[in-house]
C-alpha cells in the first residue's frame, strides 16, 4: 500500500532536511545584482534540470536522476520519499491601455520597482510512503504530474488604480519516481535502494529551438529526500569497513545522497545534483536565503547594500525572493553583519563552545565582539606591531609611514602585481615566530580602507618589497 500523507513523525523529520534541501532548490535562482537585465542572470536554472527526453537527445543536459545508496531497514519499516523541484512559469509584464485592454510591454515603472518579464520557480513536491517490503525487485512506479495553468495578478499604482497586470503561463510537466530494493550479501541485513526521478513528458522541440522554450517544460533544482521510520542509511562518503565495496558498486548518476539532519540521525538521506558532505547544515551565522551560494555572504551583503536606487528599484520588481534580499541587506543591523566576517568551527569541536557573555554571539558560534582587538597585547610582550619599526633602505618603517609597494619578487599572489607603484599607509610591523618580519598596510585611496582597520584586514609585504617614502 502507498499513501501520499506523511505521519506527524515523518514530516517533522523531513522538515530539518528541508532547511538545507531549500538551498538547493534556489541555488542560483537569482545572481547578485539581482537585476533580470544582469548578464549572469539571463543564463539560468543550472543545476538538477531534468528537461523532456526529446530536448535531452540534443543537448547535454538530462532527463533523469539515478540514486543508489545502502541502507538497513528494520522489519515492516516505511520508506518516505519527496520529490522536491521547481516548476518555471513565464511572466509577462503587461500595461494597461485607454480602451480598457492590456499591451505586452518591455518594463513598466512604478514608484518602488521597475516590472519585467522574468521565469518565476514555482516550488513542487512529489510525497509518497511506501512499505520496504514492496520494493523487492523490479519495485514500483510512481507516475506524477502538473498541469498547464493561467492566472493574472492586477498591478496597482500608488493611488490604488490599475496601471497593468502580470500574467503568468505555467506548461504542463510529468515524471515518474521508480523505487526498487535488492539486498546484500553480508554479515548483515543491508539493502541497495535504487531511486530514479525521470521527466517523461512528450513535449518536442520546433526546429531551431533553445534551452528556453524546454525550461518550463523541466524539472529544475530536482532533488530527492528519504526517510525510514525504523532503520538506518550508511554513508556513502564514509561507510563501515565491511560495506566499502557495496558503495563503490552503486551508481549515482547526476545527483549524490548523503545523510541529513543533525550530526549522529541516520535515517534520513538528501540526494542533490550538487555534491554535499554528510550533515550539511545553513551557518548559523546566515542572516537568511541570498540566493547566491557562489559569493562569501559578508560581502554579497555589502555589494546589495550599494547598489544604486535605481538598481534597486529593478531588483524589486524582478521576483520576489529578489526584492526580500534588497530588503534584507537594507535593514541588516551592524550586530549581524559584523557576525559574517567569520567563524572558527575546528577550534569549537576541539575547545567547546565559547564561555562569555554576548550579546551578539549568545550561543558561542566564536565570533568576536566588535571591541575586541584584533591582536592581543597580553600574548607576547615582547613584541608591539602598532609601534615597533624595521629600518627599509636605512629610513624606519613603521605604523603611520607611506610607502611604494614593489610586490613581485616572489610571486606569490599574482593579484599583488596591480599593487606595483600603489601608495599604501603602514598600519603595523609583526614578528613571526620563525623570525620574519612583515609590514601591514591599506592602500591609499582603497575605499573600505576603515573597514580594514577596523577589522584587522590588511595585506602584508615583506620589507624588500616596500620602499620608504620618507627619506634617510
Amino acid at each position: 500500500m502507498t499513501t501520499a500523507v506523511f505521519t506527524p513523525e515523518t514530516e517533522a523529520r523531513l522538515a530539518t532536511a528541508r532547511h538545507v534541501a531549500d538551498a538547493v532548490l534556489f541555488e542560483g535562482y537569482v545572481l547578485y545584482p539581482y537585476r533580470a537585465s544582469a548578464a549572469k542572470n539571463r543564463l539560468r536554472w543550472q543545476f538538477g534540470v531534468l528537461v523532456p527526453p526529446a530536448w535531452s537527445a540534443r543537448c547535454e543536459e538530462h532527463e533523469f536522476q539515478h540514486t543508489e545508496c545502502l541502507m538497513e531497514p528494520r522489519p515492516g519499516a516505511d520508506l518516505a520519499v519527496e520529490v522536491r523541484f521547481l516548476h518555471a512559469q513565464r511572466r509577462t509584464v503587461q500595461r494597461a491601455t485607454d480602451d480598457g485592454g492590456f499591451e505586452t510591454v518591455r518594463e513598466l515603472h512604478l514608484a518602488d520597482r521597475v516590472l519585467v518579464p522574468w521565469d518565476e520557480g514555482v516550488e513542487e513536491r512529489v510525497e509518497l510512503t511506501v512499505p520496504v517490503a514492496d520494493l523487492a525487485g523490479e519495485g514500483l512506479a510512481f507516475p506524477f504530474s502538473r498541469p498547464a495553468g493561467e492566472e493574472t495578478e492586477p498591478v496597482l499604482d500608488g493611488e490604488g488604480r490599475t496601471v497593468g497586470r502580470l500574467l503568468r503561463r505555467r506548461e504542463e510537466i510529468s515524471g515518474v519516481v521508480r523505487l526498487s530494493t535488492s539486498e546484500l550479501d553480508g554479515p548483515y541485513r543491508t539493502m541497495r535502494l535504487t531511486a530514479v526521478v525521470e521527466n517523461t513528458g512528450g513535449w518536442t522541440p520546433e526546429p531551431g529551438g533553445d534551452r528556453e522554450a524546454a525550461l518550463p517544460h523541466s524539472l529544475v533544482a530536482s532533488h530527492l529526500l528519504l526517510c525510514l521510520d525504523r532503520g538506518s542509511f550508511l554513508s556513502m562518503t564514509d561507510p563501515p569497513e565491511w560495506a566499502k565495496g557495496a558503495v563503490a558498486a552503486c551508481r549515482n548518476l547526476h545527483t549524490w545522497p548523503v545523510l541529513a539532519g543533525e550530526p549522529g540521525v541516520t535515517d534520513l538521506v538528501l540526494s542533490s545534483p550538487i555534491i554535499l558532505e554528510d550533515h550539511p547544515a545553513i551557518a548559523p551565522e546566515s542572516p537568511g536565503a541570498l540566493y547566491d551560494a557562489t559569493e562569501i555572504d559578508e560581502i554579497l551583503a555589502l555589494r546589495t547594500a550599494a547598489l544604486t536606487d535605481e538598481e534597486k528599484r529593478e531588483a524589486r520588481g524582478t521576483d520576489e525572493r529578489a526584492a526580500a534580499v534588497i530588503e534584507l541587506a537594507d535593514t541588516m543591523p551592524a550586530e549581524v553583519l559584523e557576525r559574517l566576517h567569520g567563524a572558527v568551527r575546528s577550534l569549537r569541536e576541539v575547545t567547546g563552545p565559547v564561555r562569555h557573555e554576548d550579546p551578539f554571539d549568545p550561543v558561542g558560534h566564536g565570533t568576536a565582539r566588535p571591541d575586541t582587538p584584533w591582536w592581543d597585547p597580553g600574548g607576547d610582550t615582547s613584541v608591539d606591531p602598532e609601534h615597533d619599526r624595521v629600518t627599509v633602505d636605512g629610513v624606519p618603517v613603521g605604523a603611520g609611514s607611506r610607502v611604494v609597494l614593489r610586490p613581485g619578487l616572489r610571486h606569490s599572489d599574482a593579484q599583488d602585481l596591480f599593487l606595483h607603484g600603489r601608495t599604501a599607509l603602514v598600519e603595523a610591523v609583526l614578528h613571526d615566530v620563525d623570525g620574519g618580519v612583515h609590514i601591514a598596510v591599506t592602500v591609499e585611496g582603497d575605499p573600505g580602507a576603515d573597514i580594514r582597520r577596523e577589522q584587522g584586514r590588511f595585506l602584508y609585504f615583506q620589507p624588500d618589497e616596500v620602499e620608504p617614502l620618507e627619506t634617510a
